[in-house]
Parts: structure tokens; sequence; C-alpha cells
């Protein structure tokens, strides 16, 4: 933002002088804030397809709650919420939480063939499936995730959508894999190559290690990241790790909501999460919407994914980056806690 920046008054000049500078300086400064102000109110949504393992974990109740608070705000235009996790029931989860926010036409997908089936060993999806309302009671209801992907993707502007996983890769591998079909002719690479902007990934640890969601499809993990045509961030297990967020949300005795209800059941499980729950899928998804600049750098090169799910980095290519924080944890904390205790527009 630029700043109008007046010279101070002689020290011969009156005090009504000074006091004419002091309001053209206010002036200036209100002017430039509603012109940023208005600038951020104009800045398009950006489409996003939310990918996700819901259930094993409770950081994707957190990442899918401040993404539909992102988009009341205007930020973020949810296309799809689609599972790659298939234990019954997680189609009718991703349906509570759209529902909640008003949300209940946005297709939802569920792998039909090979995939994790693993659910919530706090068993907090039965809780919010008894408690609030959903149409869709069974996955046999929705289609395959592969089939929304790409009629969701048929119907998007050229290069305008990002997709951001924070679960298994096997939808991903699918997609890449699938033929042309009546929503579009293209192969699903070229769909994607074509549709897509970015793929924002809670996935690997960096420069090296081993994570869960590389790990439980390590042969998928390693297909997609080998060929995914577009531009790849990684937010690594090491950057939500050292971000714990939820305590706010469960001592808000003002609020209900699904989120808050979740984390009221699993933190009190886990002694580890005295101080707040990790938060990798909330990190992801904060990205993918707002991006990388107010947080983190991008470390560039390209993941190295090994059979057995493990990853190394490799500095000398190109098209991939991994997450870097700049911002301390407590100040990314802050941000999420703000979006998570978001109640839907009435």
């Amino acid at each position: 933002m630029d700043i109008l920046i007046l010279p101070m008054p002689p020290k011969n000049k009156t005090k009504n002088s000074v006091m004419c500078c002091k309001k053209l300086i206010c002036v200036s400064f209100l002017f430039c804030s509603l012109a940023a102000c208005a600038q951020r109110h104009q800045a398009s949504p950006v489409p996003i397809i939310f990918d996700s393992d819901i259930g094993p974990d409770y950081d994707d109740v957190g990442a899918i709650t401040i993404l539909h608070a992102m988009q009341d705000r205007g930020e973020a235009k949810i296309l799809a919420t689609v599972a790659s996790n298939k234990y019954e029931g997680i189609a009718a989860v991703l349906d509570v939480f759209n529902t909640y926010f008003h949300r209940p036409d946005i297709p939802i997908g569920v792998p039909k063939g090979d995939a994790v089936d693993m659910r919530d060993g706090q068993h907090w999806t039965d809780t919010l499936l008894v408690k609030y309302p959903h149409k869709i009671k069974h996955n046999d209801e929705v289609p395959d995730a592969v089939e929304v992907y790409r009629k969701v993707l048929s119907a998007q502007p050229d290069h305008s959508v990002t997709i951001v996983t924070v679960g298994f890769l096997t939808n991903l591998v699918n997609l890449l894999d699938s033929p042309g079909d009546e929503w579009s002719p293209l192969s699903g690479r070229e769909l994607v190559k074509k549709k897509v902007k970015r793929l924002v990934s809670m996935a690997g640890a960096f420069p090296s290690g081993k994570e869960f969601n590389l790990e439980k499809d390590a042969k998928a993990s390693r297909e997609v990241f080998e060929s995914w045509p577009t531009p790849v961030i990684f937010s690594g297990f090491e950057v939500g790790a050292r971000i714990k967020t939820g305590l706010p949300l469960i001592h808000d005795e003002n609020l209900h909501s699904p989120a808050k209800d979740v984390f009221s059941i699993a933190i009190p499980m886990s002694p580890d999460d005295a101080a707040g729950r990790m938060s990798w899928d909330e990190t992801t998804t904060l990205v993918a919407v707002r991006g990388y600049r107010s947080f983190f750098t991008l470390h560039p090169g390209r993941i190295k994914v090994n059979d057995d799910g493990s990853n190394g980095w490799d500095d000398s290519e190109k098209g991939q980056y991994y997450l870097v924080a700049k911002a301390t944890p407590e100040e990314i904390a802050d941000v999420i806690n703000g979006l998570m205790m978001h109640e839907p527009r009435k």
C-alpha cells in the first residue's frame, strides 16, 4: 500500500497549520485503507476441490471448517468435497459439514475401488451423524470420487482450480489414469493439466522422513508426484506438528458446532493434545486459499517417494515446493483458531 507522507510544518507555523497536516495524514491513511479493503473484496474466490480422508485424525474437521469459513468471507469457492477413504459413513460425515454451512448441494464423492478403509478411533463420527442434519446416509448414495473430479473439472475455466489433498493420494492417481468420458474427451492427465492451477498437499516430511498420508497408499503417492502436471506445494509433517489449535474452540461456551463437538471429544482422549491438536490439514487448507506468503517461504525442488512411503527431496529438480515457516506457530494458530470458531451465515 502506498502511503502519502507529508512534511512537518516549519517551527514558526501556527497550531492550525499543524492540525491541518495531521488531518491530511489521517485522510490519506483512511483513503489507502479503504482502497486496500476494496482490492481484497474484489479479489476472486479461489475455486477449491477438497480431498480428505476425514476420520483417522480430526484435523480434517478443522480443515473443512476453515474452508467453509473462508468461503463465507468470499475467499474460496468449494467446488467439491471428496473422500480418499472409504469407511461406511464418510460421505455422510462430509455431508454433515456441507449442510451445517448451508451448502448441502456441494458434490461429494467416495472411492469405489481399492482404497484405505479406516475410521476414527474416538468415534466422533458417530456423534456427528446422530446430532447433525444430513441427507446422505450411505456411501453408495454418492458417485465415485474420480467421476466427481472429472465432472467438476471439465466445467471450470482453464488453469483455475486448486486441489487441496489432506489425505491419501488414491483419488488423484485414479484421476490421472482415467480415460475420456461423457464429461470430457480428455484423459485424466490432460484434464488436470488443462484445468488445475496447483495442487496443495499435506504429505511428506521435509527434507526427508516418513509421513502417514504418503505411507498408507505409497504406490499412489509415488505415481502421482512423479507425473503430476502442475505445480505442487507440500505442507510437510514438520509444519503442522508445531501449530497447536482447538483449545479456544472447545472453551467457547457460546459456540455450538460440529467442529467444537469433535475437538471436545478427541482432545481429552489424548494427553499429547493438552496444548491443542497438531494442525497439519488446517495449515494446508489455509495455504491453498490464502497463499503462503504471509506465513511461509517455499523451498523448490521435487519430492522422491520410496516404495515404503518414506520420502526424500531433490533440490536439483523443479516444479514442486515445500513450505518453510516464516511466521511463528502461534501466529498461524491464532488465524486457524479464529476460522475454526466461525459460525455459518443465517
